[in-house]
């Protein structure tokens, strides 16, 4: 089973992990009780009712006369507006402790999420964290409310409908409530069958949505490859899976109502066979008769829905050890409690305190390896890297380019050395202090849900209108936002879909500037810009290098040749590193990959001017 499986934790009770949700519970201690009240009396008046029709019978039916019937209608409209108050109440706490509890959960998931490393998300799909603190938190929220209600009601109406029959008639309420076992029994029985089987279905389902997620997704490479056919068998297969363990939960089901319907014909068979007797020989009225009849047809659906409610707390258990591990997710880089204790968190920083950046780093025999692999990425290693350095990383696809600016930015730390800022470990520093002095441009450029002006000011909120567009005129964004129906109000969309590909990196470079961090990270900038684009962030480069310590992440060697130290990774290792000249005296890898480049690069231009060439002889 995979290891993120929403289904592979435990789903027996444990008391132990449902104590921490009861935390959430807590501030809702009164509505929960307001709650329990209002569903027990509308439970009580709902078996009432009957006994108000049996009142009836003998009194005006029976009677033959109309004398009292307006004190009676007057008192059964009274409890018919008590019982309505009673459902309104409980169910507006109902409203009010599943949306409460909801959030509150939902905002200490996400909260805590934004305090884990980088790691965790690199290893958990986000598929899962969303269903954590979506899905499993509303679950929740339901448990302590609606099921709540919900049990409340039907506990109370079966003791009071019991309490009833008794007086009535003890032995032929006995009888009835002989039935109780038997079908609180099956339902156990088939509620853990059935369990059982939805959980199939489910994981069957979650495989029918990513196998939608990632045709869908891949539509274009589908009718690229022309592979409708296999894709579509593909499909049929799961789909197929689908129904037949479909059809199995659904067979249980179809045996299950009809099991309990079978009792509670039985039991009604024998009210109204022994009824009759027991009216013909005195023991029993008429009007007790009809009550008889009423509460058999009735208390067993109440039953079943007991044994439903403690289903469908096992079935919880899964939620609440899904919601536990996520809350028990710990970060691998943080502060230490003194470091926070002067420097502030990341909610509460106490930038009073922090020192001002030079942008000096020296990674002094620093060794690292991620943490779920046991090979070293980086051995022993020592660089210094003066403030105002331009640093390029370059290598193959894969090769592990990122490292060193992780390990930079602080996303992951040394498994042994250290990486020295200014002369001083990082680690001794806030962690919020470095991540609020870097300035990062991403290789897949994304944007927030918003305007053009709200994303650049996620760099810095505190931003005049004429900051922000003096960073948008320097990263050569400001023309192309300026011709935008709504300018700097323009909504970009969800990731920014509305803008081009090359816009979003433009607004990111902006984001960057405005930032105005001492250390300035480039991941592959221009990877994935169309060639117009490539040219406008080619051209601002050195005005965005000029008093920065940089670290640029390149696939094209051309644009890095100018750096001040050229770092060649192969495979995870450092295998070169120099300037640009002294790596091509050493005709190494960088040498290769250089002339390699270039040589592609010439044979480029011959075909283009070739075409060109064509096209005008035509």
């Amino acid at each position: 089973m995979e290891k993120h499986d929403e289904y592979a934790l435990a789903d027996r009770f444990n008391l132990k992990e449902w104590k921490r949700i009861f935390a959430y519970v807590r501030p809702y201690k009164k509505d929960i009780a307001v709650l329990s009240v209002a569903a027990v009396g509308t439970g009580i008046f709902d078996a009432i009712f009957p006994m108000m029709t049996a009142y009836a019978i003998t009194n005006f039916i029976e009677a033959k006369t109309l004398e009292g019937i307006g004190p009676f209608i007057t008192v059964f409209l009274v409890l018919a507006l008590i019982q309505l108050a009673f459902n309104v109440i409980y169910t507006q706490r109902c409203i009010n402790i599943e949306m409460g509890v909801g959030r509150d959960m939902r905002f200490d998931l996400f909260s805590h999420v934004q305090e884990l490393s980088l790691d965790y998300f690199n290893a958990t799909p986000v598929g899962f964290i969303l269903a954590r603190i979506m899905s499993d938190t509303q679950s929740l929220g339901a448990i302590f409310s609606w099921q709540l209600a919900a049990f409340a009601w039907n506990v109370a109406y079966i003791i009071s409908a019991a309490v009833n029959m008794f007086i009535l008639n003890p032995a032929l309420s006995m009888a009835v409530l002989l039935t109780i076992p038997v079908v609180t029994a099956l339902a156990g029985t088939f509620q853990r069958k059935l369990l059982a089987a939805n959980r199939i279905v489910r994981r069957q389902n979650s495989l029918i949505t990513s196998a939608y997620n990632e045709n869908i997704n891949g539509a274009v490479t589908i009718k690229e490859l022309n592979s409708k056919e296999k894709i579509n068998r593909e499909f049929a297969g799961i789909n197929h899976e689908m129904r037949r363990k479909s059809l199995a939960a659904k067979w249980l089901q179809t045996v299950f109502f009809p099991c309990i319907m079978v009792i509670s014909s039985a039991a009604l068979a024998f009210v109204l066979g022994m009824g009759p007797v027991m009216v013909s020989g005195g023991a029993l009225t008429v009007a007790s008769l009809s009550v008889f009849i009423s509460y058999t047809f009735t208390l067993l659906d109440p039953i079943e829905h007991i044994t439903r409610s403690f289903t469908q707390i096992m079935a919880l258990q899964a939620n609440v050890e899904r919601v536990n591990s996520l809350m028990d997710a710990r970060p691998t880089v943080t502060d230490r409690k003194d470091i926070i204790e002067k420097y502030g968190d990341i909610y509460n920083p106490v930038k009073e305190n922090w020192e001002e950046i030079t942008g000096d780093i020296e990674f002094r025999n620093v060794s690292f390896r991620y943490p779920d692999s046991e090979t070293y990425v980086l051995e022993n290693f020592n660089l210094k890297v003066k403030a105002g350095t331009c640093v390029a990383i370059v290598g193959a696809t894969g090769a592990g380019k990122s490292t060193l600016v992780n390990l930079v930015c602080r996303f992951f730390e040394p498994t042994s050395g250290q990486i020295l800022i200014d002369g001083v470990d990082y680690r001794e520093r806030s962690y919020l202090w470095l991540q609020s002095n870097l300035s990062y441009v991403l290789q897949t450029p994304h944007l927030f849900s918003g305007t053009i002006l709200e994303n650049i000011k996620y760099a810095n909120p505190e931003a005049t209108m004429e900051q922000v567009i003096a960073a948008a005129k320097q990263a050569q964004a400001h023309s192309f936002i300026e011709k935008l129906p709504d300018g700097y109000d323009t909504e970009v969309g969800q990731g920014g879909d509305r803008l081009s590909t090359g816009q979003k990196q433009l607004v990111s470079i902006a984001r960057a500037i405005l930032a105005d961090g001492k250390i300035l990270v480039m991941d592959e900038a221009t990877s994935s810009v169309d060639t117009q684009t490539e040219q406008l962030i080619n051209g601002m480069t050195d005005r965005l290098l000029k008093d920065r310590t940089s670290f640029i992440i390149a696939h094209r060697l051309s644009t890095v040749k100018n750096a001040d130290i050229i770092i060649v990774v192969d495979e995870g290792k450092i295998v070169e590193m120099g300037t640009h000249t002294r790596l091509l005296k050493a005709e190494g890898q960088y040498y290769r990959m250089y002339t390699g480049q270039w040589e592609e690069k010439r044979q480029n231009e011959f075909f283009r001017s070739l075409k060109e060439k064509k096209t005008e002889n035509r």
